[in-house]
């Protein structure tokens, strides 16, 4: 099970958010491109960016950023976050972004993500945000009635190859993922599961690792690495081994 370790980047910073709220922010870093590099030094082998700005506000803001972080470090990288048009993806994928999130713009836009799929196979990432057992979009700021395992059924019919499921309540809080919804997740997606929301200690890693045999391949984490809680090298070696 690979770690991932999460860059979330807002008005030029690292910075982690509460439960998806942009009023209980956290700056971490004022660059960016030092913190990028310096989790590929201690072992990452691949890299989580979020364009904040960009999610809120529905288009990239942060893109020049991105591209520097992932032009910066010889391990690929992954950015979500405000990506709801073609152009915007292609920019992304041919300036050394490996691979594209689509959030909202699956939700919203399945002709988008179904084109993108398969326009550039392997490449698209459906970014499964929930509250309540509901998808939420839109920066996590609007809440659907879609049913996140149905979202998930439809994409992977359609070619998505991975998805990462958050669950958005639990995000940036340290109270540990949500077990139960990552397992039935996974056991009803045909498509790798990346874990992301609540990873507080190397015991929550190893609970999710028990997860590996019913598709959970990753785990996204943040404020756990940003804090201490989780030494990244230590994780790597219990984990990835």
């Amino acid at each position: 099970m690979i770690i991932i370790p999460a860059i979330d980047l807002r008005q030029g910073r690292c910075v982690r958010l509460e439960r998806g709220d942009y009023n209980r922010e956290t700056i971490y870093d004022q660059d960016p491109v030092a913190v990028a590099r310096r989790w590929v030094e201690k072992g990452a082998k691949r890299l989580h960016l979020v364009d904040l700005d960009g999610a809120k506000d529905g288009m990239p803001i942060q893109k020049d950023l991105v591209i520097r972080i992932a032009r910066s470090v010889p391990v690929p990288v992954e950015v979500g976050g405000g990506i709801r048009t073609e152009e915007t993806i292609r920019y992304y994928l041919e300036n050394g972004v490996k691979w594209v999130i689509l959030g909202s713009a699956a939700v919203k836009n399945q002709q988008l993500l179904f084109q993108a799929v398969q326009k550039y196979p392997g490449r698209i990432i459906l970014g499964l945000d929930a509250r309540n057992g509901k998808v939420a979009v839109e920066g996590w700021l609007e809440t659907t009635s879609m049913d996140p395992l149905t979202l998930a059924e439809t994409a992977a019919s359609r070619g998505v190859h991975e998805l990462i499921y958050t669950d958005i309540n639990r995000d940036g809080t340290l109270n540990g993922p949500n077990l139960e919804a990552l397992a039935e997740m996974a056991g009803r997606s045909s498509i790798p599961v990346i874990a992301s929301g609540g990873i507080a200690s190397l015991s929550d890693l190893l609970e999710l690792k028990k997860l590996a045999p019913l598709g959970v391949s990753g785990v996204i984490v943040g404020k756990a690495l940003y804090s201490g809680a989780i030494d990244l090298e230590e994780a790597i070696a219990c984990l990835e081994t």
